[in-house]
């Protein structure tokens, strides 16, 4: 049995990781955790989007809720310490402090650390997220890069190659997934008065 412990805490990382965790949910080999770190902490953020997305409920939430970024990184570091039981692998995605924290943790604690949609760069080293995202790919033993683009990033900053994956993004898949939900709640036509083509 392989232990995988996914960390999510933003509207988005739910979005993007319900595929990568639904994907997980069909091996009966994997034993999947999926913690909440409660970065978005409103119902309408989070609790709502676990629900429409299928996802199961979290293990755990660390209700790291506001703050500035090093209360909020701080507090989510602390509780993942106390959370991680020595999974075989923890992943996170995107550029948040959810994910900054969870791959401190991890790579402190000697646990593998998985990044989806690594590589990703927009050149801006004051915008907190990137900063965020660089430390984490540096931090995984796998980055999972949605784009050649963003496997080249990670190879110019001497990551070796054996940890680059090009996965594509997983925003796609969780359109895909998602489309005959939306085809069936949707009442967008009915709100705009107009008729199918």
């Amino acid at each position: 049995m392989v232990s995988v412990l996914c960390v999510a805490g933003t509207r988005p990382e739910l979005i993007k990781m319900a595929p990568v965790i639904k994907a997980f949910q069909n091996y009966s080999d994997v034993d999947l955790i999926f913690i909440h770190s409660g970065q978005h902490y409103d119902a309408n953020m989070s609790k709502i989007f676990i629900k429409e997305l299928g996802l199961p409920s979290p293990v755990q939430n660390i209700n790291a809720g506001s703050g500035s970024h090093a209360e909020q990184t701080a507090r989510i570091l602390v509780q993942c310490e106390k959370i991680y039981r020595k999974p075989d692998l923890v992943l996170s995605e995107g550029d948040t402090n959810t994910v900054l924290a969870s791959s401190l943790a991890a790579i402190k604690l000697g646990i593998p650390y998985g990044h989806v949609e690594a590589g990703l760069r927009c050149y801006d080293r004051k915008m907190p997220e990137e900063t965020n995202r660089v430390i984490a790919d540096h931090n995984a033993e796998l980055c999972f890069a949605p784009t050649e683009r963003s496997a080249l990033n990670l190879a110019f900053e001497g990551i070796p190659s054996e940890r680059i994956h090009i996965t594509g993004n997983t925003i796609v898949d969780a359109c895909i997934q998602n489309l005959k939900i939306a085809k069936t709640k949707s009442k967008i036509l009915q709100n705009l008065g107009v008729t199918k083509k």
